[in-house]
């Protein structure tokens, strides 16, 4: 396809009138023609200034080029040398005000779309059963990571690559955290994308143990004097609100955010057919707290 350098490529969505009526992910991303048309427009800057906007510093140009080379695993390669959850990143990680907002094509033109670049390499790497690479050898030391949430599953991946032996203990009965939890559906796909990532994390010899609440089931000291952790990586997370102890707020059909966030995302909720329904927006009174 014949690519404005100036221009990014446009990413498909699900058409507005057709989206309304669903909870399916709303953007489609690149497929391969579009994804190396818009890979062709990066600059390859020997100082790049992506990699110093991005969080982890993740090789953007290397990745990049990889996928204007046609090699979607050596991208996918690249890109989990750092990051444990690209197909998570390349979806609501905020590009536009991170690595984008550095990208030198972005002076004159459109910055390179990164973000939908690095889904694309995710996904991909997903359908064709490509793996991230576990370490060669174990270092014999292990650790304990509490909650699955995006912190736990990263620094559990980074530990699994370095050669620990990591255990998270997940106190809900599903991996994932906020990921599982707290974002929508029709943004961050629970099936075909979080499952996944935490599937690949899994993949790298980390093991999950869910419906543990660390505290009550066993306590910190426990795991590193009786269960023989050599350390304790604590990745809680945000799962209770703050009230605003205003009157009212514990009745009947008022929901924290939280509850009202794990109700429909967690347990489906927004689907009559199962066990734990929230009433239709327009009866419902709804508690939204900061937490």
């Amino acid at each position: 396809m014949e690519v404005d350098v100036m221009k990014r490529v446009p990413v498909r969505e699900q058409d507005p009138k057709v989206r309304a009526k669903n909870f399916e992910e709303v953007c489609l991303g690149y497929n391969r023609e579009e994804a190396t048309a818009e890979a062709s427009r990066c600059l390859q800057c020997k100082n790049p200034q992506c990699v110093k906007g991005c969080p982890v510093n993740i090789d953007i140009p290397g990745f990049i080029g990889k996928l204007v080379e046609g090699s979607v695993e050596d991208a996918y390669h690249v890109i989990s040398k750092y990051s444990a959850l690209p197909a998570v990143c390349g979806r609501v990680c905020p590009q536009e005000s991170q690595c984008e907002s550095k990208c030198i094509r972005g002076i004159k033109g459109d910055a390179v779309s990164i973000g939908k670049l690095e889904r694309y390499v995710a996904d991909t790497a997903r359908e064709e059963g490509i793996k991230p690479a576990p370490a060669e050898t174990k270092n014999g030391k292990k650790v304990a990571v509490i909650g699955s949430g995006p912190a736990g599953l990263t620094c559990a991946g980074d530990l699994a690559k370095l050669g620990y032996d990591v255990t998270i203990f997940e106190a809900l009965h599903k991996a994932g955290g906020v990921l599982s939890y707290g974002i929508p559906e029709f943004r961050l796909p629970k099936t075909k994308v979080v499952d996944k990532e935490v599937e690949n994390v899994q993949s790298l010899g980390v093991k999950i143990e869910t419906n543990v609440v660390i505290g009550k089931a066993t306590t910190i000291d426990e795991l590193l004097e009786e269960e023989g952790f050599d350390a304790v990586f604590v990745g809680s997370g945000a799962g209770l609100p703050r009230f605003m102890g205003i009157p009212g707020e514990n009745a009947n059909g008022v929901f924290s955010a939280n509850e009202y966030l794990t109700r429909s995302n967690l347990m489906k909720a927004f689907d009559e057919n199962y066990d734990t329904p929230i009433m239709p927006a327009r009866k419902l009174l709804l508690l939204v707290v900061v937490t």
